[in-house]
């Protein structure tokens, strides 16, 4: 039976994420469920912690601010692709969620354009700082393709964690990123969401995942998570040319130090890990 109810939930946040600009009204949800809507109303609140309005909501607007951070696509055509009838509409409920009108936003340096070469000095520097890092096992769900769209595999994730009461047994929430965006296609790039593990047998519908742990550099990152791509250009252009350190032969990994659905994007904290030798 719980497994009927995961299935409801993940079968709508998949509906969701395929269609942002599509009907996504409760009604409409309920029906991908299968469910009454007032009692899919009280299910999917019971097992996400959000209301079906709320998780539309994050969602589409997550998707807003990734393409204000990482295309040249006007205002209008990115609020018609997540849903909002105008740019008015959409520019009301992104100010209200990231703190920014979606022009401000963009023209804080978010948005950087690509570039063959970037000279360091156009880059944001951000505080890294040297840590040994313990060795985790992680319960994954894995992705492929767009880093940005990662966070799908984190919606399965918090759901299935969220059904099954798994939270007690879990540490920190986590993305692992074994991919490096230019030189692998986007449709193939690989990464895994989900938390460290505190128990023994991997539950059904996870994966496990091994980070070895070491020398490691941290950079802490502040803000929306469609900003951790100039984070990364400034930890791989900025710091490592000139810290005389060597990257490990293992993929970042970042550690998310507080829930997107609690904190306003602007204080959300992100540390991304770079292994050393």
């Amino acid at each position: 039976m719980a497994q009927s109810y995961e299935d409801r939930i993940l079968r709508v946040l998949d509906y969701i994420h395929d269609n942002p600009a599509g009907d996504l009204s409760l009604d409409r949800l309920a029906d991908v469920a299968a469910m009454s809507r007032f009692h899919w109303h009280r299910v999917f609140r019971a097992l996400t912690g959000e209301t079906c309005g709320q998780s539309v909501r994050r969602i589409r607007l997550h998707r807003a601010a990734v393409a204000l951070a990482n295309s040249d696509a006007s205002i209008e055509d990115i609020a018609a692709t997540v849903g909002y009838p105008n740019r008015y509409s959409f520019s009301r409920a992104f100010t209200t969620a990231y703190g920014h009108a979606p022009g401000a936003f963009r023209a804080k340096g978010q948005h950087l354009p690509p570039m063959a070469l970037r000279d360091p000095k156009e880059l944001s520097m951000y505080d890294v700082t040297l840590r040994t890092e313990p060795a985790r096992r992680l319960v994954t769900v894995p992705h492929i393709g767009p880093y940005a769209e990662i966070g799908r595999a984190f919606e399965h994730f918090s759901a299935l964690v969220n059904s099954r009461n798994l939270w007690p047994n879990l540490g920190p929430v986590m993305g692992v990123y074994m991919d490096a965006p230019g030189e692998v296609p986007e449709a193939e790039l690989r990464s895994f969401a989900g938390a460290e593990y505190r128990g023994t047998d991997t539950p059904e519908g996870l994966e496990p995942f091994e980070i070895p742990g070491g020398k490691s550099a941290i950079l802490t990152f502040k803000g929306p998570y469609a900003g951790l791509s100039a984070a990364y250009d400034s930890l791989f252009g900025g710091w490592l040319p000139q810290s005389g350190e060597t990257p490990a032969d293992e993929p970042c990994y970042e550690i998310y130090l507080n829930d997107p659905r609690s904190t306003a994007p602007e204080e959300l904290l992100t540390e991304i890990v770079l292994p050393l030798k």
